[in-house]
């Protein structure tokens, strides 16, 4: 019979090594397992990524699907994998999930103290993308002033990127307990109104050809004919001019630019009215001065004064008092005499 083949000693040593390890009540484990589990966890976070870029091939290659949807999917394989993995390896490594009483009471325990925010914000990431009222590529605006497109629902928070390409992380429990305004939920297109201004006698025929001009120069014009065609109402009688207001429908591509199609629109509107000869009217007032003397104008004598003051004040009540506050304020307060300069005489 042949001899048994000898173990080497390193391997003899790293067997050893490997088998080290605690133990607590019935669960065993060693580094040998630990290695075992953390491998096992790390093929998961593997196969995950592997998934997750195949989904977004695949959407890609059809473009049919929605991208919220397939979104949507990935995150519940991810979640779904992670969870599966995570388990698998603790019970690999020798901690069984069935007899983990102890860890599911200190969790729960964590749960109620520091990592109640995070446990609240991670189910209302699940909320969101089981609910569909909040899809990714959505334009929103949160009572916080946050406004921008949606990026990506993560575990804890949301990627909201601005229109100045800012990034914020916005925590999950926001969206679903406070006021979200989501500029896209049912479609894509959205009505914006763009208010100017004409000077009184201008005319309202030509200022709507040259409102329609403008509507018509700004290539985010969703269309000029039809119901979403646009339209120029008259809004205001102000105190110096006419107000009016372009209403336009935006396509997709600029429902997420507020500030810049504003611009664009109010750019379009200053060169239409140029053209039609409309000026854009500048604050007026009419400012009308009585004078307090006779219609002579100015005082001629020492004895017109008294007159003229007798005659407007006979019945204007307000100008007697405040006569009479001066003369009593003069009375209590004397004006200080100013000795006479010597050198003066």
């Amino acid at each position: 019979m042949a001899a048994p083949m000898a173990i080497p000693p390193g391997m003899k040593q790293a067997q050893t090594w490997t088998d080290l390890g605690f133990t607590l009540g019935e669960v065993n484990v060693t580094v040998g397992s630990a290695l075992c589990g953390v491998l096992l966890f790390a093929l998961f976070l593997a196969g995950t990524a592997l998934l997750r870029r195949l989904l977004r091939r695949y959407g890609e290659r059809h473009e049919h699907i929605s991208p919220s949807n397939l979104y949507t999917v990935e995150r519940l394989l991810q979640y779904l994998l992670l969870t599966v993995g995570l388990l698998w390896a603790l019970d690999v490594v020798g901690i069984p999930v069935a007899k983990m009483g102890v860890f599911a009471g200190a969790l729960g325990v964590g749960l109620g103290f520091g990592l109640q925010a995070i446990f609240n914000n991670f189910v209302s990431g699940l909320i969101l993308l089981f609910d569909r009222s909040l899809k990714v590529g959505d334009f929103v605006e949160l009572a916080s002033g946050v406004h921008g497109h949606v990026r990506e629902i993560r575990i804890r928070a949301t990627l909201v990127s601005t229109n100045d390409d800012i990034d914020i992380l916005v925590p999950n429990s926001e969206f679903v307990t406070g006021q979200v305004v989501n500029w896209t939920l049912r479609e894509v297109a959205r009505r914006q109104k763009i208010p100017f201004r004409v000077p009184y006698g201008t005319d309202k025929e030509r200022v709507k050809a040259a409102a329609l001009e403008a509507a018509a120069a700004v290539p985010f014009t969703l269309t000029m004919d039809g119901p979403r065609q646009p339209q120029v109402w008259l809004t205001d009688f102000g105190e110096s001019s006419f107000h009016f207001s372009l209403v336009v429908w935006l396509n997709a591509e600029a429902t997420r630019r507020v500030g810049a199609v504003s611009a664009a629109y109010n750019w379009a509107l200053h060169s239409a009215l140029e053209k039609y000869g409309i000026q854009i009217p500048f604050p007026q007032r009419d400012v009308h001065v009585h004078s307090w003397v006779g219609p002579g104008g100015a005082e001629d004598s020492g004895t017109t004064e008294p007159r003229a003051q007798g005659r407007h004040e006979s019945g204007n009540d307000a100008v007697r008092d405040v006569r009479r506050d001066i003369a009593e304020s003069a009375s209590q307060h004397p004006k200080p005499t100013t000795p006479q300069d010597p050198d003066a005489r």
